[in-house]
């Protein structure tokens, strides 16, 4: 067996190996310790992940596992998936118990729900209740719609987690036999002398087994799940999901709806359904990671630049169109119409940082910003146990919500509830996504109160590393203090900190003001022999921007958005004089704008109040706008992000 104990490194859900082709690595040591990420995930600590074993008894995942086991019973719930909510919840609790090993009651909970995995566990390794319980003759029949290397990646995903957590085998003992026996099943065929060793040439529809694969090569060093990893990507594109089509022409997707219609390096943007494409280039950026391969970063950067800039609504979700749960073409960004589910703005800030490790460029953590304080945490509510599996940027007055997961109003838990485990997983595992490091110094990408180091963990690398203390207010207030509390005391060390892209003005108050350097990409580099208890203060000016919309986008074209910091802001009715109709409402682009902060509302917000035309009668009225996140809160009604301008 590998020596399963990798040199010092982060407790996060990306382990890079000491030798990887990386400009970046993730941070050693990483506590979100307060202020407005605090917050939120005390929440998600005490309120939502909490819940989730009770919604997953409700739901019957847990019965399903039972019944895989031996006991009596038939498959419960309506899609083939379901096990993949609880590895996603075992994954979520992991990082919570890393983040504070102390909650015993979390702790005897992960470890019963892992019990029932293991019980369900077949002797060969296959591991999917639909399957074993429902259809044991079908398994590794329906790679389309079957969703069991799907399912498999989150399982292997969870019991990564969980051995970094806890030191704990249980969990990654299963997802090792079950990537063992997917090894056994999936590749090409290979031909000794004497023997030919026959394999199945497919792929899953739903694309993650693939970033899960690297991880746990990462996690145990065996090569064999990294090539793996390789062959399911390069494999992608081949038309190996064709045979859906040949089976029901009626309800055939098409190939790009799973990014079977191109290889990867020569797919020109991104496409279909928009988890699954996000799920596939996380995983293909971590095998370019890992193999340093040229032409495949090439195609990465290419197609992150054409979803950011043309297929990424101003609140950073993605996925226009409601049917597939797709992309739309380039500018297609209906603010009513908008699907931008969950998960999807949660696949693509795990793609995004990603990218920002790979390359060092700030643009990909400019984006986990956007998406993070706008289209992800929009999805959940602010007291933890309500959802939303779409996030539109307008609901109209008159709006008549859709039946099932995709209505526009918060529900305690879906019939497909892979958003709520999935919000859960992000927001245990966040303080991984805001430092990183590398040979010359430490990178704030993001900014939240906390302590964060990073060390060098490659063998060949004398970088001592450093640490840091954050302090701020953020996003509600521009100062971001930060404190060297370790760095190299023989040599020079690089303090570098994102400027926003949206932010206009800064200043920066560092020990001595000539050590300061502009190295561009976004970075703003601090570069001196740093003593303990030295000091840098950044201030971003967080004015009030009205924000146009790219001409091409027609459907909000002459409107406006509201932004602050990293907020994007909107309208409620709630918020508006009684009786006014969001649809009949204008903004007058020149009228005064004024931020107050009001502790007294949604748990503390920072509202922009304005002025706006009626429509009726053209009079004015007073406009008062909250951040998107915060919406759907209080009584249901309209909202809308774009605003038609005067």
């Amino acid at each position: 067996m590998p020596d399963l104990t990798p040199p010092p490194a982060p407790l996060g859900p990306i382990r890079l190996r000491a030798h990887t082709h990386t400009a970046l690595r993730p941070a050693t040591a990483a506590r979100i310790t307060g202020g407005f990420w605090a917050a939120r995930r005390h929440t998600n600590a005490s309120v939502s992940i909490p819940q989730g074993p009770e919604r997953l008894e409700q739901a019957g995942n847990l019965d399903n596992l039972r019944a895989a086991a031996g006991s009596a019973g038939a498959f419960t719930g309506d899609f083939p998936f379901q096990d993949s909510d609880v590895h996603k919840w075992l994954e979520a609790a992991s990082w919570q118990l890393a983040d504070d090993p102390g909650k015993g009651g979390l702790s005897t909970e992960v470890e019963r729900l892992t019990s029932l995995v293991a019980a369900a566990q077949e002797p060969d390794g296959y591991l999917q209740t639909y399957y074993q319980v429902a259809h044991p003759e079908r398994r590794w029949s329906d790679l389309d719609w079957g969703h069991e290397l799907y399912c498999a990646g989150h399982l292997i995903q969870a019991g990564v987690a969980h051995h970094r957590a806890t030191g704990r085998r249980e969990l990654l003992d299963v997802a090792v036999r079950f990537a063992t026996h997917i090894d056994s099943v999936f590749g090409t065929d290979t031909t000794t002398e004497t023997t030919t060793d026959k394999k199945t040439d497919g792929i899953c529809g739903h694309p993650e087994i693939e970033t899960a694969l690297v991880e746990l090569y990462r996690e145990t060093g065996e090569r064999r799940f990294l090539d793996l990893a390789g062959y399911f990507t390069d494999r992608r594109g081949h038309g190996l999901l064709s045979q859906g089509a040949e089976r029901d022409q009626d309800h055939d997707p098409g190939p790009a709806y799973w990014q079977d219609h191109l290889p990867v390096r020569e797919a020109p943007t991104v496409t279909g359904h928009a988890v699954r494409q996000l799920y596939l280039l996380a995983g293909a950026t971590d095998l370019a990671m890992e193999t340093g391969d040229v032409p495949l970063r090439e195609a990465l950067e290419r197609l992150w630049h054409a979803m950011a800039t043309t297929k990424t609504y101003l609140t950073g979700g993605v996925g226009a169109r409601h049917e597939g749960e797709a992309f739309g073409d380039p500018f297609e960004l209906p603010p009513d119409r908008a699907y931008a589910e969950t998960c999807a703005a949660i696949a693509s800030v795990q793609w995004s940082w990603r990218m920002a490790l790979l390359t060092g460029e700030t643009r990909y953590s400019d984006l986990v910003e956007r998406t993070l304080y706008n289209g992800f945490l929009s999805g959940v509510a602010l007291d933890g146990d309500r959802w939303l599996y779409v996030n539109p940027l307008q609901v109209r007055d008159d709006h008549e919500p859709l039946p099932g997961d995709r209505t526009a109003r918060r529900t305690p838990w879906f019939r497909c509830a892979c958003c709520p485990p999935n919000v859960m997983r992000l927001l245990a595992s966040l303080p991984h996504y805001v430092v990183s490091g590398d040979a010359d110094g430490l990178q704030l990408h993001q900014y939240a109160t906390g302590t964060y180091a990073t060390y060098a963990t490659d063998a060949t690398d004398a970088a001592e590393g450093g640490a840091v203390t954050v302090e701020t207010d953020y996003p509600w207030k521009g100062r971001v203090t930060i404190t060297v509390d370790a760095a190299p005391a023989d040599r020079d060390w690089t303090l570098s900190l994102r400027i926003p892209s949206w932010c206009a003005e800064f200043t920066v108050a560092a020990p001595d003001q000539q050590d300061r350097t502009d190295t561009g990409w976004g970075w703003l580099r601090i570069r001196r022999r740093w003593l303990p208890g030295e000091r840098v203060v950044l201030d971003l000016a967080l004015d009030v921007r009205l924000t146009e919309p790219n001409p091409r986008m027609d459907a909000v074209r002459g409107c406006l958005a509201v932004e602050r910091g990293p907020l994007v802001y909107c309208l409620e009715s709630v918020d508006q004089e009684a009786g006014l109709r969001l649809d009949e409402v204008t903004l007058v682009p020149t009228a005064r704008t004024v931020a107050e902060h009001r502790p007294d509302l949604l748990g503390g917000v920072t509202v922009v109040t304005t002025t706006g035309l009626r429509r009726s009668d053209g009079h004015q009225t007073r406009l008062t706008a909250v951040p998107y996140y915060a919406w759907a809160n209080r009584r249901d009604g309209a909202m809308r992000v774009w605003i038609p301008g005067s």
